[in-house]
């Protein structure tokens, strides 16, 4: 076994009220379906693409990985809105933490069999939903979002059934941290208020220990704005490249402001601003343009679960900045797909303006703004405007844009180089990967590579791959993806 693989288990050291010590259940004759030896070297780790061996075993849960303490993480949350007070790691193990070059990381197996937590389920994930977490979180790593991370996934002979039979499979997540709103909510709503206090000041010792030294009054109220501006930061992100959730119960947030538990995600191909990419979601709770506000109502969620720690004074103080770090980050995301290096007060009308004409003619979100890239402050006209129904309006929006970018001082060739840098040629789309999956389940793995490589490098102009650019078939915009994995 690697000797770099040292764990430590301080989670596990919070007592047996936070967690339960949990054995995974094997999968037989596993086998690798992907690596992330990039991720695995950065954690220095050896995950090699030859048939190196030493982790299948551990990884699909057939052996333990020597100085490992598997806990499986108990929680509750609001789900859909409704406060349900028992959740926790129903398939899943934090195996520990390992400290490497680039800081502590959270080493999780997902799909790792029945925990004290299943609720009657069998503790498996499946082939599918552990290829997708891993797609979404490579995806949104590589266009630098705040997210959780997948180093592999194992599967074998074992089979589940969903709404059919489907293969079993175990996915290696790696993360910051594991802890959930959901985690206060416990012991809050079980009125367990010293482990409420306890697990705060876990979190504040672990991700934030510059509290302790910056906070001149309350270090739980300053922990909470902490968490709010995170949060805000990463739904900016999300909203900025066209990412929808789908699921953001109270249970899939994370108090480090990570984009956390991939269930029925999905990007935005036509601009949709009320997309439901869940189709458990009839409501649109988790709708794409929901989104900032739910995330305040978690957050809301969470201060209640440290309202013996915080004051109300405080709590509303915390929240208050919410909104402020939202819109701040949003509109620098927006002025930098729009090429705007120098804030002006019209800048978000304009980009409001634009996602309007979007929104009236399906225009393709990515491509439109990949493709404002090319825009010449001379042009009469430009290809875009037959992207748009009504091509008056955008000739009219265009000149704005236009007469804007004259305000600006940068080098045409600069504005390019630097809004091609942030606005992706290609994305995570729907169809793409369930085509990837589709192959999967009949034990072809190349097309899950494929796209793998194609996301990593998502600004670049890859012409080997220029058709997965493209808007997709229409038959690929209507894929329904659920809650079930």
């Amino acid at each position: 076994m690697n000797k770099n693989l040292a764990f430590n288990n301080t989670f596990a050291l919070l007592g047996p009220a936070f967690s339960t010590a949990t054995s995974a259940t094997a999968i037989e004759n596993p086998q690798w379906v992907i690596r992330n030896t990039t991720l695995a070297s950065q954690l220095n780790l050896e995950l090699h693409t030859a048939e190196d061996n030493q982790y299948l075993k551990p990884f699909s849960g057939n052996g333990v990985i020597e100085g490992s303490e598997p806990v499986a993480m108990v929680y509750s949350g609001h789900q859909f809105g409704h406060y349900v007070n028992q959740l926790g790691d129903g398939r899943g193990l934090l195996l520990g933490e390992i400290e490497t070059p680039t800081g502590k990381w959270d080493i999780h197996l997902k799909g790792a069999g029945p925990t004290a937590y299943s609720r009657m389920g069998d503790g498996r994930a499946v082939l599918r939903s552990c290829i997708r977490e891993y797609l979404g979180s490579e995806a949104l790593h590589a266009l630098g979002v705040p997210t959780t991370r997948a180093l592999c996934i194992t599967t074998g002979d074992e089979t589940v059934w969903r709404e059919t039979k489907e293969h079993a499979a175990m996915l290696l997540r790696v993360a910051r941290s594991h802890i959930r709103f959901g985690s206060f909510e416990f012991f809050h709503y079980n009125k367990q208020i010293e482990q409420v206090k306890q697990l705060a000041d876990y979190c504040i010792d672990q991700y934030f220990p510059d509290i302790v030294e910056t906070c001149d009054s309350n270090c739980y109220a300053s922990f909470l704005t902490h968490v709010v501006k995170r949060t805000a930061t990463m739904i900016a992100h999300w909203q900025s490249i066209g990412f929808a959730h789908g699921v953001m119960n109270t249970d899939n947030m994370s108090i480090l402001g990570d984009t956390f538990d991939f269930g029925p995600y999905g990007f935005l191909d036509d601009y949709e601003e009320g997309f439901i990419c869940n189709h458990s979601d009839p409501s649109g709770r988790y709708a794409f343009n929901a989104q900032p506000s739910v995330a305040l109502w978690n957050l809301n969620a969470l201060a209640r679960s440290l309202s013996s720690l915080i004051n109300e004074r405080e709590i509303k103080t915390a929240l208050e900045s919410y909104q402020y770090e939202l819109l701040n980050y949003y509109s620098g995301f927006m002025r930098a797909k729009l090429g705007l290096e120098e804030k002006q007060d019209n800048d978000q009308s304009l980009c409001n303006e634009l996602l309007q004409l979007m929104q009236a003619s399906s225009a393709d979100f990515s491509n439109t703004f990949r493709a404002l890239g090319t825009v010449q402050v001379e042009d009469k006209s430009h290809p875009l405007r037959n992207h748009f129904i009504d091509r008056k309006q955008f000739d009219a929006w265009l000149c704005k844009y236009q007469q804007r970018l004259k305000s600006e001082h940068r080098s045409v060739t600069d504005r390019h180089q630097l809004m091609n840098q942030i606005n992706p040629k290609y994305i995570l789309r729907n169809y793409l990967a369930q085509q990837a999956i589709e192959q999967a389940e009949n034990g072809d793995f190349s097309g899950l590579e494929k796209l793998v490589k194609l996301l990593s490098r998502p600004h670049d102009e890859q012409p080997e791959f220029e058709s997965y650019a493209k808007s997709p078939p229409s038959w690929g915009k209507r894929i329904s993806v659920s809650c079930s994995s």
